[in-house]
């Protein structure tokens, strides 16, 4: 607890000497009340019962995958190494390997390593340190698995993780879908190995959201035949695994499915937190944030995307500013949405989802306050969105006759949504007109008194089945004011 203690005053202080004194008050406000809210998070892993039962029904799947697991080691304290083996041991799934590189220059590794005898975990010691990404691309090429994950190596898995990562590649595949890359929800663990907090439940694929930060982050698993062609590049050490997503992830805007990226919802994965780690202390890797940001810019680079990659107030996380904006520079987006003025000093996102419960729709965000960043500073973040409020909406048409597309905003001014919404009728214009109209349209409908919601799911679900990706960007607003002004001092 102590040492929790002393790694969140780092925080804290790490974030005044950057953001100042009234940003950092709040940050703090919001970090105990986060921490209020998950005090009760206790992680139970599955009984022994529930871990027999797995392991006797994946006897009989035909054709299982089989799983590697890749750890590149450097000085590996003893301690947490034999936590990491046992955590292996003691999966469910019993068809894997267990590829450690080890770059250390001492044989401490070895000699815990070769305790262990069982010839699933093999063992490769490297003449040189090639750094975290050159050692974890020297394991990769001993892989022999279907899928390849990646393990730190003061890091451990849920005694399920496999099985798990087994049962969403079967559901895939009865749905036609051949999965590039499985990610799934993580915890954070002290020391020690025995106390967890701080559960990371992470949102289904959402590329903008990737663009604003490696969310998806722990238990990574990537087809091993996609991982050994795209490999972990040196240049980008401390950040080697958002490259690695970022460029894997590439493929959804040449036409892989969003399917193919596939999230396991449960926590798979405990992120050990000491010292020196980035999840104890952000400020003890710098670099590694650095890194992530030039992971960024190379990314829009490749997509031949003219951007600026920005640093946030939040370490780690990340903005795109396009130039001249994103509607000119991305051909997936077809609408870029912003907040919806803030009532009572609460955020109101504007940025709707259904209500699998009470059959309606919520407002994500709904209450927050306005100088609160939400949970996982997803509340400040650009990211897809099925349905953002059409008065808030900024969309563009592909204009033949005109030779391109043709920006139109929309007259969002004035109007307030509504928070709630029942099952009905919804707005649907007719085939065949150009979203832009379709847009005016949907506005004119709810200030016929039209409910808002609905008409903000009818329409953007046209949207989505067009193809188009809906963007929602906490800082639209500001951003459109500024090129407004840009362009009436030309």
């Amino acid at each position: 607890m102590i040492k929790r203690l002393r790694a969140g005053w780092k925080r804290a202080l790490g974030y005044l000497k950057r953001n100042g004194i009234s940003a950092a008050a709040w940050a703090v406000a919001e970090r105990l009340l986060l921490e209020s809210r998950q005090r009760d998070y206790r992680y139970e892993p599955p009984s022994g019962e529930e871990l027999l039962k797995q392991r006797r029904e994946a006897e009989g799947w035909e054709n299982p995958p089989f799983f590697s697991v890749v750890v590149p080691a450097y000085e590996t304290p003893p301690e947490f190494l034999r936590v990491l083996l046992d955590s292996m041991l003691q999966q469910s799934w019993r068809s894997w390997e267990l590829v450690i590189a080890d770059a250390g220059s001492t044989d401490s590794v070895e000699r815990v390593v070769k305790g262990y005898r069982d010839t699933r975990i093999r063992y490769v010691k490297l003449s040189e340190n090639l750094g975290i990404a050159g050692n974890t691309n020297a394991a990769l090429k001993e892989v022999r698995g279907d899928y390849t994950g990646l393990l730190d190596h003061d890091d451990f898995l849920a005694p399920d993780s496999l099985y798990e990562m087994a049962c969403a590649l079967r559901r895939s595949g009865e749905k036609g879908i051949s999965p590039v890359l499985l990610y799934s929800d993580e915890d954070k663990c002290d020391g020690t190995g025995q106390h967890f907090y701080e559960p990371n439940r992470k949102t289904d694929f959402n590329l903008d959201l990737l663009l604003s930060n490696n969310y998806i982050c722990h238990f990574l698993m990537l087809r091993t035949d996609f991982f050994q062609e795209l490999k972990e590049r040196p240049g980008f050490d401390g950040a080697q695994d958002y490259d690695l997503v970022l460029r894997a992830a590439a493929g959804v805007l040449s036409g892989v499915p969003e399917e193919a990226y596939v999230h396991v919802p449960k926590v798979l994965y405990h992120w050990r937190c000491h010292e020196t780690s980035t999840a104890s202390n952000p400020e003890s890797k710098r670099y590694a944030y650095e890194a992530g940001k030039r992971a960024l810019e190379d990314f829009c680079a490749a997509q031949g995307w003219s951007a600026q990659v920005e640093d946030t107030r939040h370490l780690g996380f990340y903005r795109i500013r396009y130039l001249p904006d994103v509607l000119t520079v991305r051909k997936d987006v077809a609408a870029v949405a912003r907040p919806l003025a803030p009532r009572h000093g609460r955020l109101r996102s504007g940025i709707y989802d259904r209500d699998e419960k009470g059959g309606g729709a919520l407002m994500r965000y709904s209450g927050l306050p306005r100088r609160f960043s939400g949970y996982m500073h997803r509340a400040v973040l650009q990211q897809d969105v099925e349905t953002a409020d059409v008065r808030a909406l900024r969309v563009r048409d592909c204009a033949e006759a005109e030779g391109g597309w043709r920006e139109v905003a929309g007259n969002v001014a004035g109007y307030e949504a509504g928070y709630d919404a029942e099952d009905g009728a919804g707005y649907a214009a007719e085939d065949g007109v150009r979203l832009s109209e379709k847009l005016q349209q949907a506005q004119e409908a709810v200030r016929r008194g039209e409910d808002p919601v609905q008409v903000s799911l009818a329409f953007c679900r046209s949207v989505r089945e067009a193809g188009g990706r809906i963007l929602w960007d906490p800082q639209e607003m500001q951003e459109s004011q500024e090129m407004r002004g840009t362009q009436e001092t030309r």
